[in-house]
């Protein structure tokens, strides 16, 4: 019952919930920078952004070992994990609509674990193409997303040329199974790059530093525009694809572009960060239960929330057991398990 009313509050007082949501973000956003091993006030923090990014004619001196440690090392990382988490949650909402199963996450089409074949790959033989450099893995890992994703395409057409969800969900198994052992088996066949493969496996956002951050923003406002776009559609297939089409929605168009944007954002997700579970599976449902099911506001709500979700998610990754750093995967399951769990019962007994 408490449920119910505090999501009627939020659904008529819609703006309210944005706010709620944007501050969560900001609070994360400031406190992911602030604390670690040096902990750094809030104060110096927005000195240091006014002075170092705006250009402000701010005259309060700070020491350049801070500047240091807010501009080059945690605002990168907290920007990442906020492109992630955004990312993961943006997509895991589209699924789960175009679905039409709160199970699903951007990992059912198996676009994860073809982005983390490319990765592993590039790992096992030392790939560093000549024009790309360091941005080999990253690149690779979306490429080998997307040529998943159009194999999942590709097979359930042949199983179903309607393609219906069901299909989609057993292609995206299929696929994410046979990846799955493919990547066992280059893992069983490395040698000294077991951990680091191990490790990428895990999920992380730590030293990558801007040039991450600026690789996944396109591929992050690319993604997101073509979803926000459709979140009608979205809205209309959650009541399946015969009542979209009487609704005027030119389905097969509509299902590739929502499948292309979701999928453009877990693969890019992956590609910088590694494998992160459960994001996609936990913010998305639980903003509907407090928000509602209304896609135009379930993806942006999902965005913010997503974004500072893994903040502190990495936050904590970080702090627990310092100066050990935990993959933050480890602690995205820890979280994740439980609550798929919990959403597993609720939807046995409905």
């Amino acid at each position: 019952m408490q449920s119910s009313s505090i999501q009627k509050f939020f659904h008529n007082n819609i703006l309210v919930a944005y706010l709620v949501a944007i501050l969560f973000l900001c609070f994360s956003i400031f406190v992911g920078i602030s604390i670690g091993t040096l902990s750094i006030p809030f104060s110096t923090i927005l000195t240091i952004f006014g002075s170092e990014v705006l250009q402000l004619p701010i005259q309060t001196a700070v020491e350049p070992m801070l500047t240091n440690i807010v501009i080059d090392i945690r605002a990168p990382r907290v920007l990442l994990a906020l492109f992630v988490g955004a990312s993961l949650a943006v997509a895991g909402a589209a699924f789960q609509g175009f679905l039409k199963n709160p199970l699903a996450d951007p990992y059912t089409l198996g676009v994860s674990s073809g982005a983390a074949v490319g990765a592993v790959f590039v790992f096992f033989l030392g790939i560093s193409l000549p024009i790309l450099g360091a941005f080999t893995l990253p690149v690779v890992s979306i490429v080998s997303g997307f040529v998943t994703l159009f194999l999942v395409i590709f097979f359930a057409r042949l199983v179903q040329r309607s393609m219906s969800a069901e299909t989609i969900i057993l292609a995206g198994i299929i696929f994410s199974s046979f990846l799955g052992s493919l990547i066992s088996l280059m893992v069983a066949m490395t040698g000294e790059e077991l951990r680091q493969i191990i490790s990428w496996l895990m999920g992380s956002v730590a030293m990558r530093g801007w040039n991450y951050v600026y690789l996944i923003i396109p591929f992050f406002l690319l993604g997101t525009l073509l979803l926000l776009a459709n979140s009608r559609e979205l809205n209309a297939l959650a009541f399946g694809e015969e009542t979209a089409k009487h609704l005027g929605v030119n389905v097969q168009v509509r299902k590739m572009m929502i499948l292309l944007g979701a999928s453009l954002l877990t693969g890019s997700a992956v590609a910088v960060s590694g494998t992160i579970g459960f994001v996609g599976l936990v913010i998305p449902h639980l903003t509907r239960l407090l928000w509602g099911s209304d896609h135009r506001h379930l993806l942006p709500l999902s965005m913010l929330v997503g974004g500072g979700f893994l903040i502190l998610t990495d936050l904590a990754a970080r702090t627990i057991l310092s100066p050990t750093e935990l993959p933050i995967g480890v602690i995205t399951a820890l979280i994740g398990g439980p609550v798929f769990a919990m959403i597993l019962v609720r939807q046995r007994r409905k």
